[in-house]
C-alpha cells in the first residue's frame, strides 16, 4: 500500500464502522460512503410511523454487544448507555404457562420447575460459566484451532445434541425445549440442525451470563459511538453516496466493503478471477423477514405480568410449532403461525416515545423476497396473549421482505437478515472456505460484511477481522481499540 494509506469503506453499518474505526486508530486516513442519508445500516433508529415515535431498522436487542471481543475492546458499555433487563425473553406457550429467560440461570431453572428446570440447567451452565472462551469461539472463523479448547468442546457437543434428533432426549416436558427454539429460531432455517442449534445455545448462553442489552435511544447509539471515535481519529462518513462499481474506488489504496455477496458480485463484475465468481455465485441466500413496527398508545396489556416488563418476545407456541413453521418457509409457504420476534423497548427505555406511549418492533419468518404483509398475523397473536392489545396501535409501518434492500440496506435483499443462509456448509464457506475469507483476490479489496465470518449479529467481527487482514497485509500493526 502507497504510503498515503488512505483507505475507503463502503457502507456504515456496524461492520462497515467497526472496520472504519480498527483501520483509522492504525494511522490511516478513512473515508466512509454510505447510500443512505443517515449511518447505521442495520443498527439505525428512525421515526417511521409517527413524530416522536423511534423504531429500530434492524437489530434491536443486542446479546452480542456485551459478548463480542471487538466490542469489549472498543469499550461499548463506557461509551453508550445500554439497559440490561432481568429477564432476559419471554415465551408464552398456547396452554398459559410462560418460559422465562432470566439473566440468572438457576433462577431461570427454578422457573421451569422440576426435572427439566435441572436439565436446562445443566445444559447451559458450562457455555455460562466459559462465556468468554465461547464467545472467542463463535467470533472467529471455523478454519483454525481455538485458543481456548474446553468451552468450545463443550459448546460443539451440545450443538450436536440439540442440532440432532438427539434434542428431545433431555426434556420432558414442553417449556425448556420451546425456549430453546425460541433461541435458535432468531437464526431463520429448519430444525433440528447445527447452524440453528448452535446459533441459538449461544444466545441462550448469553441470556444468563451478560443479558440481552437494549441501547437507550435505540440501536442508532452504536453506529454513533463507532462514527464518533472514528472522526475523533481522523476519519468522516459521507452519507447519500451510493457506490455501483469498484472502478470509482481506484483513487483509494485500500477498500473493504460492507456489502453482502450479491453486492460484491455486482461492484467487481468480470475484476473478480473464475474460479472466486463461481464461489461467490454458489453462496446462498437465505429465507427473510417481514417486519412491522408500531406505535402504541400504552403498553401491551399481557396476560402475564412478567411479560410486560420484559423486551424480547418469542412468539410461535411449543417448539414442534415453531419447527413446523420453519419447515414451511423452507418450503416457500407462509405459516399460518409463523414465528415471530417481538421487541417492546419501551418497556425499559421510555426515550423512545412520547410520554406513556410506546414502540414495538416485531418480525415473522417467510420465504425469500415474499411481498407479504406480517401486520394482521402478528396483531393476531399478540392479541391471544395480550388481549385489548389491538386497540392500543395508533400507527403501524410494514417492512415486507420485498422492502428491505430500499427501505435498509442492499445487504437485507429479499427480507434475509443473515446476509445468507445460515448453514454448517455456509458457515465454513462464508463466503469462501478460507482461514482470512475477508481476503479478495483483488488487490487491496475486503470483504466485511455478515457474509463473511463469524456470520450475521451485531458484534462487528466481520469488520474487525476484515480490517485486521487489511493490516496484516500491509505490515501495519494492530491498534488499541480502548476509549
Amino acid at each position: 500500500m502507497p504510503d498515503s494509506r488512505r483507505v475507503v469503506v463502503v457502507g456504515s453499518g456496524p461492520n462497515g464502522l467497526a472496520a472504519a474505526v480498527t483501520l483509522a486508530r492504525a494511522g490511516l486516513e478513512v473515508e466512509v460512503l454510505e447510500r443512505n442519508g443517515w449511518v447505521g445500516g442495520g443498527t439505525a433508529t428512525r421515526e417511521i410511523t409517527l413524530p416522536g415515535f423511534r423504531h429500530d431498522l434492524a437489530g434491536a436487542v443486542h446479546p452480542m454487544a456485551l459478548a463480542s471481543p471487538f466490542f469489549q475492546a472498543f469499550g461499548l458499555t463506557d461509551r453508550i448507555e445500554l439497559v440490561v433487563p432481568e429477564v432476559s425473553f419471554g415465551h408464552p406457550l398456547p396452554d398459559g404457562r410462560t418460559g422465562r429467560g432470566y439473566r440468572d440461570l438457576d433462577r431461570t431453572a427454578e422457573a421451569i420447575g422440576g426435572r427439566d428446570g435441572k436439565a436446562y440447567r445443566d445444559l447451559l451452565r458450562p457455555i455460562v460459566d466459559r462465556i468468554d472462551a465461547v464467545s472467542q469461539f463463535a467470533t472467529s472463523p471455523l478454519i483454525g484451532v481455538p485458543k481456548h479448547l474446553a468451552g468450545p468442546a463443550i459448546y460443539g457437543e451440545r450443538s450436536l445434541e440439540l442440532g440432532t434428533y438427539l434434542w428431545g432426549l433431555r426434556f420432558r416436558d414442553e417449556v425448556a425445549p420451546a425456549m430453546l427454539i425460541g433461541c435458535s429460531a432468531h437464526t431463520i432455517g429448519q430444525h433440528p440442525r447445527l447452524a440453528m442449534a448452535g446459533a441459538g445455545l449461544m444466545l441462550s448462553a448469553t441470556a444468563h451470563a451478560a443479558g440481552w442489552p437494549l441501547p437507550v435511544g435505540g440501536s442508532q447509539a452504536i453506529a454513533d459511538a463507532l462514527v464518533a471515535d472514528l472522526e475523533h481519529h481522523g476519519g468522516r462518513v459521507r452519507t447519500g453516496v451510493e457506490v455501483t462499481d469498484l472502478r470509482e474506488l481506484d483513487g483509494y489504496d485500500g477498500a473493504v466493503l460492507d456489502v453482502a455477496v450479491p453486492g460484491l458480485l455486482r461492484l467487481a463484475g468480470d475484476r473478480l478471477p473464475a474460479g472466486y465468481r463461481r464461489a461467490l455465485q454458489r453462496f446462498k441466500h437465505g429465507n427473510g423477514v417481514s417486519k412491522v413496527d408500531m406505535a402504541l398508545d400504552g403498553p401491551i396489556p399481557w396476560t402475564d405480568p412478567v411479560l410486560r416488563e420484559t423486551p424480547t418476545i418469542h412468539l410461535g407456541g411449543t417448539r414442534a410449532q415453531i419447527a413446523d413453521a420453519e419447515r414451511q418457509v423452507a418450503r416457500g409457504r407462509i405459516p399460518d403461525r409463523p414465528y415471530i420476534l417481538l421487541v417492546q423497548p419501551t418497556v425499559v427505555d421510555p426515550t423512545r416515545a412520547p410520554a406513556g406511549k410506546h414502540v414495538l418492533w416485531a418480525y415473522g419468518h417467510v420465504p425469500y423476497a415474499s411481498d407479504h404483509d406480517i401486520t394482521e398475523r402478528a396483531t393476531a397473536m399478540i392479541e391471544e396473549h395480550a388481549p385489548g392489545f389491538r386497540d392500543l396501535i395508533l400507527a403501524s409501518t410494514a417492512t415486507r421482505a420485498t422492502d428491505f434492500e430500499r427501505a435498509v440496506s442492499p445487504n437485507f435483499a429479499g427480507g434475509d437478515f443473515s446476509s445468507g443462509a445460515v448453514t454448517m456448509t455456509q458457515m465454513i464457506k462464508r463466503p469462501v472456505a478460507s482461514p482470512t475469507p475477508w481476503r479478495t483476490p483483488l488487490d487491496g479489496v475486503y470483504i466485511a460484511s455478515g457474509a463473511t465470518s463469524p456470520g450475521p449479529s451485531v458484534h462487528g467481527m466481520s469488520g474487525w477481522w476484515a480490517a485486521r487482514t487489511l493490516l496484516d497485509d500491509t505490515n501495519i500493526p494492530l491498534p488499541s481499540l480502548s476509549a
